[in-house]
């Protein structure tokens, strides 16, 4: 029998990548067993594409990355901004010959748990859930139940470990020997391309608000990064890359001076454009409309399934339920939505409109 072109991929990886990369082959498998293997992609680049073709991954395109609902056509959303990080990874996986398509699906689904109105949601979900709300437990739980009409996507193990084990918050971005790391290789490099993503577009957006400029950048930050985004993404690539192959001992290493850069600049951004005033404010509105809408979805019924389905009808009182039950369809269903979908939403259930008489 013909070897498939699956098949043939499989050999490919097994003879060119490097020993330390995870083999589409060798995957530990899906959470449910398929028996439809696909002749021409590896379960690698099947799981991409089922990530790429989901309506979760579609709504990234209308959610906040720092700034709510912006009107500019060159602000970041949590789409492009999912795709720069994609972009870094795949680069720096080529380079130290990882799992470009492991990497990849990684990358692309790694923030699908993102709720409207980015961390400010989270933020308000997190308070008002019982048991809390973590936007990247929230990503595998769409990949596992919500996704597909509650089927899921069905990942494979490897993708489904680099999604719930992306995120740093404000941690060490490479700890030793962490149970934060993902399992793989490739799950660490997208953990450390996300923050190299977002410190440099983060920037780059403030820089076009008008929230700073250039030159607030500290002058040895700027010495060692460079002036631009494009110049400061390239120090940091090309930085993990030469470090880890220097030491070849199977783990992603930064340089000591390049690992503090990174660091200090998040933490300037933090001081000077996350905490910053005309983004808190916001915010805080974004925080109200959150808690109004969960208030008034424990009590009456949602809207449908589809969260894109539209608002033009009211929700109805909803029976009496297992309160537990309920708080978990509210917060999946809020974190469901999109900004302009919940700014749309709260607008028809709390805001007045004006008598029409026909």
């Amino acid at each position: 029998m013909a070897r498939t072109v699956r098949a043939m991929q499989e050999e490919r990886e097994q003879l060119t990548l490097s020993p330390h990369a995870c083999i589409s082959s060798r995957s530990r498998g899906r959470l449910r067993a398929e028996e439809d293997e696909c002749v021409l992609r590896t379960v690698f680049q099947r799981d991409r594409d089922r990530i790429i073709h989901s309506k979760t991954f579609r709504r990234l395109k209308h959610k906040t990355q720092v700034f709510l609902a912006p009107a500019g056509d060159h602000y970041r959303t949590r789409l492009t901004h999912v795709l720069e990080v994609s972009q870094i990874a795949r680069t720096m996986a080529v380079c130290l010959q990882l799992n470009e398509y492991l990497t990849e699906a990684i990358a692309l689904a790694h923030d699908l748990g993102h709720t409207p109105f980015g961390h400010a949601g989270e933020y308000s979900l997190n308070l008002l859930h019982p048991k809390g709300f973590k936007h990247y437990v929230q990503s595998l739980r769409i990949v596992d139940f919500l996704e597909n009409d509650g089927k899921g996507l069905n990942l494979t193990w490897e993708v489904r470990n680099g999604i719930v084990k992306h995120s740093k918050g404000r941690g060490e971005i490479l700890p030793e020997d962490s149970p934060e790391l993902a399992a793989t290789l490739e799950g660490q490099l997208v953990r450390v391309a996300d923050i190299m993503a977002y410190v440099n577009h983060d920037m780059d957006d403030a820089i076009r608000a008008g929230m700073i400029s250039p030159q607030d950048l500290p002058a040895h930050l700027r010495r060692v990064l460079g002036e631009r985004s494009s110049q400061r993404i390239n120090a940091m690539v090309r930085d993990l890359v030469s470090t880890t192959l220097a030491r070849d001992d199977g783990k992603l290493h930064l340089s000591d001076g390049m690992n503090e850069t990174i660091t200090e600049l998040r933490t300037f951004l933090y001081d000077n454009v996350y905490r910053n005033y005309r983004v808190h404010n916001e915010f805080v509105k974004a925080q109200r409309i959150i808690r109004e809408l969960y208030a008034f979805f424990l009590e009456h019924e949602l809207p449908g399934s589809d969260l894109h389905a539209g608002c033009a009808e009211l929700p109805v009182p909803a029976n009496t339920g297992e309160e537990r039950e309920r708080h978990r369809q509210v917060c999946d269903f809020i974190a469901g939505m999109t900004d302009r979908y919940a700014i749309t939403l709260y607008t028809q259930l709390f805001m007045p409109r004006p008598w029409s008489v026909l």
